[in-house]
């Protein structure tokens, strides 16, 4: 929910143009919660602060119809994929409807081929029993990345 005196916009990462309601973009706020800065650093404030005083957060979201917003994932993580974006956090939360799956295991590729669009089907799939954590419990996405790579034999 956003706040009273802060305004949010989702906007096309590549230009800046605000994307229509139900279409994935990076998540914009502007507002009194905003920092003027990072101290002594402005290159970095640069990066995530635009002229217009929009903080650029680097999630990417989906603003419904009824003005929430929908979390799909960060920018640093998606996939560009025959020409389309990807988002990891959206295959993994569609993956999770399986009913044999806990967390992202086997008879995923012809679960997502029925479901998905062809280019959000994952290429391959490694049954793992547990994810790499961090010690505040998220799954360490750049060691999995790191570990995917060398498995199928592309890093």
């Amino acid at each position: 929910m956003v706040l009273p005196h802060v305004e949010v916009k989702v906007v096309d990462p590549a230009t800046g143009v605000t994307v229509p309601r139900g279409e994935p973009g990076e998540l914009c706020t502007r507002g009194y919660s905003v920092m003027l800065g990072y101290w002594e650093e402005p290159e970095k404030t640069a990066e995530a602060i635009d002229p217009a005083r929009w903080m650029h957060t680097g999630d990417l979201a989906v603003m419904r119809e009824d003005g929430y917003l929908t979390l799909v994932g960060r920018i640093k993580y998606m996939i560009i994929r025959g020409g389309e974006n990807v988002y990891p956090r959206e295959i993994e939360e569609f993956l999770y409807r399986h009913p044999k799956i806990s967390d992202v295991q086997e008879e995923v590729a012809e679960f997502c081929r029925e479901r998905l669009a062809h280019y959000k089907v994952p290429r391959y799939v490694r049954v793992l029993d547990a994810f790499p954590m961090t010690v505040s419990g998220k799954v360490r996405k750049v060691e999995l990345r790191r570990e995917g790579l060398g498995a199928a034999g592309e890093g």
